[in-house]
């Protein structure tokens, strides 16, 4: 009898041990689970994923937003990315942000992501943007096409042939960036000036391209138009954009228009995946905050274009020598974001 005693009290111990083991792996699981996916009060452990494309300022600032969600204890990735594509890899989840989307090159591809859903305006930066065609300054200098920046000057054949080039077949060369960034836009607007019997474009491989043709040009001491834009590091360096006919809605051709106008003075947006201000509220949160004028963005690229430093490297300083301007965005760790008639604002859960 005792043995049998013995037997059943030693199996309700068992059964007593397991299921207090059960009750407390089930309650871990379940703390973990929340702690993961509690956003109220903390990100996402998710990577936030940022593009980088082929212009400096893009990447290096790429890095130094990425920094400023690692102060905070964020995970950063960056992905490499097309610069008209992009917007739909964030509608869609793939890439988590855009802190550069510049009005004219990019502004089509962005609205169109926008409107089909998925993908949120998240404000502008300070700094307005330019995109055009413009030659450095010594150009003028050097007297080397009397008239500019007004465009009629290019009408000159003695204008022109200052500006050939050995690819050029004798005519004077306009260097656009990479076809991709503005399909035939630039060839459109010379044809539709009327300058097609002595100017041709051609389309640059990339950003240092554009740069290495400044540098040649002027070692040769050969006059160069190429497509450049501000904010840029080409701004303290000296840099003039000529002055086409002014932009106005419709003129480009592939908007129906002639195609006779120049380029528009235009927004420098920043843009958001719709579900980040749920997953990474602090980040979306600081993000929002986040705007940075010309001068800024210039020095950016220009510790890469002009003191060659690693775009890495180059946030790096940029983020020890301006700590009065981020850690300001920062300063509130536990600033989140509401949804408040119809736009994310930011609000202090204090």
């Amino acid at each position: 009898m005792k043995k049998v005693l013995y037997i059943i009290l030693i199996s309700v111990f068992s059964i007593t041990i397991y299921s207090c083991s059960s009750s407390s792996d089930s309650d871990s699981s379940t703390t973990s689970t929340t702690t993961d996916n509690d956003t109220t009060t903390t990100d996402s452990k998710m990577p936030i994923v940022i593009p980088t494309h082929n212009w400096s300022s893009q990447v290096v600032m790429a890095y130094v937003i990425g920094g400023i969600f690692e102060s905070i204890g964020n995970r950063v990735a960056y992905t490499p990315s097309d610069s008209q594509a992009v917007y739909e890899s964030i509608r869609l989840g793939d890439v988590t942000i855009s802190h550069e989307v510049w009005q004219s090159a990019f502004g089509k591809s962005f609205d169109a992501a926008r409107d089909k859903g998925g993908l949120l305006d998240w404000g502008d930066h300070e700094a307005r943007t330019l995109e055009d065609m413009g030659f450095p300054n010594w150009v003028m200098d050097k007297g080397l096409c009397p008239g500019l920046p007004n465009w009629e000057a290019l009408k000159s054949p003695s204008c022109a042939k200052n500006f050939a080039t050995p690819d050029s077949g004798g005519k004077g060369r306009w260097l656009e960036g990479p076809q991709s960034w503005h399909g035939e836009l630039m060839p459109q607007r010379l044809e539709a000036l009327g300058l097609g019997d002595l100017w041709t474009v051609k389309f640059a491989s990339s950003a240092d391209a554009l740069w290495a043709e400044l540098a040649a040009a002027e070692k040769e001491g050969r006059g160069t138009i190429i497509f450049n834009w501000t904010p840029n590091f080409t701004d303290a360096a000296g840099f003039t954009f000529i002055k086409f006919p002014p932009y106005y809605d419709g003129c480009i051709q592939e908007d129906g228009g002639d195609g006779k106008c120049g380029s528009p003075d235009g927004y420098l947006k920043k843009a958001v995946n719709a579900k980040f201000p749920e997953t990474h509220p602090q980040a979306a949160a600081i993000f929002k905050k986040i705007s940075f004028t010309t001068s800024q963005i210039g020095a950016m690229a220009d510790l890469v274009d002009t003191d060659k430093m690693a775009h890495a490297d180059a946030a790096k300083k940029w983020l020890a020598d301006n700590k009065n301007v981020w850690e300001s965005w920062t300063t509130n760790s536990t600033n989140a974001l509401v949804w408040d008639q119809g736009s994310w604002d930011s609000h202090n859960w204090q």
